[in-house]
């Protein structure tokens, strides 16, 4: 087990040069490989540096580099515009896609006695350890790899804790099962209780599958990244971590917390958060404007979520049916529904989602969507509001990452809920 780069700081900055050094130092160490997959994040991680740390791979390893599996989860697959705005060069006919329902494996089964443990006693389920396919160790079953690259972002994560490592290959390429009752555990474990934290429930039960059921795929070396925005609102590259067991996941979540992750000393009462076009077309991931901010936000706070391309609730035809039916109405509700719907407890990440992207009745949540209508936005139990006129009020080109005053009234803006946690410091939980 080894670490085989790891290097950075709130102030580092890599150049490409300096980072494409960094990759062949590590692979070197790796020695020469006959047959390479590559598992980067999809489009929703856009911003993530994977997609120009995938190329670079394909510039290293050239035709050994035989596959690239986009870990999607339960996210549709790319086109062909997104697979090139994200990884520019990298030949079109190395991208496979990933199907949750049907092209995958179980390696084995966590127990229900270590899901008992660490959920606090919440769940006593096993836990499927299922990848896709391509990721087994059999050329037969799988796709013969003799080396495999998890390349992803560690950043403050609403299902783990921390995004990145393990779940990459245990959730990004997993199966129905395995990604329902991993986001279940989240939710009902708590979120507030996990965010921004490395060792969390759900990690445990990722590390668990990585311990026992690792031998059963080929080498898996981890390529994370840190990511931020400096001073000149610039994305840079802050940190690289590369290794094959947790020290580089450990290093890459210490330094996330150092930047990505804002402890404020007063809570925040008008919140607006701007949904990139490219990046959000569902509040399965524009949610990330209430779960990111809601443990910054005070009571009766009002929350406006600018979302000029947000088309859909789920982005799963199943998942938006459920969303759209019961809404964002809190865990209670949603706990009852799932005792109640074989539906909905059949989707379990669907439930974890709906308590996830509820304000449980604290603050008021508006959004202003480019595409979905009043009724269906006052149906999932989110206030509406008109586009044109909350982006005339709140331009986010005019406005500055961080605390803005107009006319008079204060708003906490943030242009990209991605690439952070906030949270004010007496509402943040141990």
């Amino acid at each position: 087990m080894s670490l085989y780069y790891a290097a950075g700081s709130p102030t580092t900055e890599f150049t490409p040069d300096e980072t494409r050094a960094a990759l062949a130092s590590a692979f070197d160490k790796l020695g020469a490989r006959r047959k390479v997959l590559a598992v980067p994040p999809d489009f929703t991680r856009m911003h993530s540096m994977s997609g120009r740390l995938t190329e670079y791979v394909w510039e290293h390893y050239g035709d050994a580099l035989v596959d690239v599996l986009p870990a999607l989860g339960t996210h549709k697959g790319m086109t062909d515009h997104e697979i090139q705005t994200m990884f520019g060069p990298t030949p079109r006919d190395l991208f496979r896609v990933h199907d949750w329902r049907n092209d995958i494996v179980t390696l084995g089964e966590v127990p229900g006695e270590f899901m008992r443990e660490v959920s606090e006693g919440k769940l006593d389920y096993a836990w499927p350890a299922q990848v896709n396919k391509l990721l087994a160790g059999s050329s037969k079953t799988g796709g013969g790899h003799d080396l495999i690259l998890s390349i992803g972002q560690v950043v403050p994560h609403e299902v783990v804790g921390m995004a990145g490592y393990n779940k990459n290959v245990f959730v990004g390429t997993g199966g129905v099962m395995g990604i329902h009752r991993s986001h279940f555990l989240g939710a009902v474990y708590g979120m507030e209780r996990m965010m921004g934290r490395a060792d969390t429930p759900v990690r445990r039960v990722l590390n668990y599958a990585s311990e026992h059921f690792g031998s059963l795929m080929p080498q898996i070396v981890y390529v994370l990244t840190v990511v931020s925005k400096n001073a000149a609102g610039k994305l840079v590259l802050n940190g690289l971590f590369i290794g094959d067991d947790a020290e580089c996941f450990e290093r890459a979540a210490e330094l996330s917390l150092k930047v990505n992750f804002q402890m404020m000393d007063r809570e925040i009462k008008k919140a607006v958060v701007f949904l990139d076009p490219h990046e959000f077309h569902s509040t399965w991931l524009g949610n990330k404007s209430v779960y990111r901010t809601r443990m910054a936000l005070a009571d009766d706070a009002e929350l406006i979520v600018l979302a000029p391309d947000v088309r859909e609730f789920g982005e799963d035809r199943t998942i938006d049916t459920l969303i759209r039916k019961y809404g964002y109405c809190g865990t209670s509700a949603t706990l009852e529904a799932v005792k109640n719907d074989p539906a909905l407890a059949g989707n379990l990440s669907a439930a974890a989602h709906l308590i996830h992207g509820s304000s449980e009745g604290r603050f008021r949540i508006r959004y202003c969507p480019g595409h979905l209508t009043r009724a269906e936005i006052e149906s999932v139990h989110f206030e509406y509001g008109d586009l044109a006129e909350y982006t005339a009020m709140y331009d986010p080109a005019k406005l500055v990452d961080g605390w803005n005053t107009l006319d008079g009234e204060e708003i906490f803006f943030i242009s990209n809920p991605g690439l952070g946690l906030w949270a004010y410091e007496g509402r943040f939980k141990d």
